[in-house]
């Protein structure tokens, strides 16, 4: 049986960071269902073979999943911040797809801003893993 990793009880920033990610990934999610539709289908690459405005729907309903989640699940934080980890490093490749194939959304209109785009997904990955304490109950497990 797989262990469970411990959590220790949250500091009032990490909290406040893990408030705050929950509602951008609330704000996202309701973007990719509505007004942002067309901008997120600049994310989608060209070599996915899907239909992009189903694919934009569907991460647009993972990223309100995501984002209730974080607000409602706190006894199941750890797990929600791997999740969410991995979900940054799965649409990862979006992001990159907008910057090589030179697609122009969300103020991305030239390929130094694509780039710098680039540096930011890291950042939501230690966001999710920090904020919901992830990181630190897997360091505390490997002990």
């Amino acid at each position: 049986m797989a262990r469970s990793l411990p959590a220790s009880r949250p500091s009032a920033l990490q909290t406040v960071a893990r408030w705050l990610l929950g509602a951008a990934m609330l704000t996202a999610g309701t973007g990719h269902l509505t007004t942002q539709r067309q901008e997120f289908q600049a994310q989608v690459p060209t070599w996915l073979p899907l239909d992009k405005d189903l694919v934009v729907l569907a991460s647009g309903v993972v990223e309100l999943g995501f984002g209730a989640a974080l607000l409602a699940l706190p006894r199941q934080r750890v797990t929600v911040g791997w999740l969410l980890a991995a979900f940054f490093v799965l649409i990862f490749p979006g992001n990159v797809s907008q910057y090589v194939s030179r697609q122009d959304a969300f103020g991305l209109n030239s390929d130094r801003a694509r780039l710098i785009r680039l540096f930011f997904q890291p950042v939501l990955v230690a966001w999710a893993l920090w904020s919901t304490g992830a990181w630190s109950a897997w360091r505390a497990r490997r002990r």
